[in-house]
């Protein structure tokens, strides 16, 4: 990805993660892992398929705290392990992408700032996820990543 020439279509959060970058990358890699963490508060996932690789689909669904599905798929752009992900975001499987989205992995000592940008198509549809609390849920789910990361990481040996 590129810097957006509108710098009005992106969104981006960020957060100090309590792991080295190779073992928060890998909580990305297999769905065993992103259905135990990925999404805002109260939100689970039901992955479908799975497939890391350069073209491969992650195909699944958020089950809201309200009962309500989201169907999503990512198709992934670029894998460069332990540093950065770029992958394409939609909805319905027949339905064209609704954002780029690129994570970045960023040693700071033993910790890993971990940033998510979405560059959407237009500044209004980046405006309307805005409205729809992008943000505060984006905050939210690099949040579950860390409290993930520190269970995880304590049920390991060595």
């Amino acid at each position: 990805m590129t810097v957006p020439a509108e710098p009005n279509r992106t969104l981006s959060v960020s957060r100090l993660i309590s792991a080295p970058p190779e073992r928060v990358f890998r909580m990305f890699s297999t769905a065993e892992h992103l259905d135990a963490w990925w999404g805002p508060d109260g939100f689970t996932n039901e992955t479908h398929e799975m497939d890391f690789s350069v073209g491969g689909l992650w195909r699944y669904t958020m089950h809201g705290p309200d009962g309500k599905d989201w169907p999503n798929w990512i198709r992934y752009r670029e894998i460069s392990p332990p540093t950065r992900l770029v992958y394409d975001h939609g909805g319905e499987i027949d339905e064209p992408r609704h954002f780029e989205g690129v994570i970045s992995f960023e040693a700071e000592g033993d910790k890993t700032r971990v940033t998510l940008s979405l560059v959407f198509p237009t500044a209004e549809a980046r405006d309307a996820t805005l409205k729809f609390g992008a943000v505060e849920g984006g905050n939210q789910t690099l949040a579950k990543l860390d409290a993930y990361l520190g269970t995880y990481l304590g049920t390991q040996v060595g």
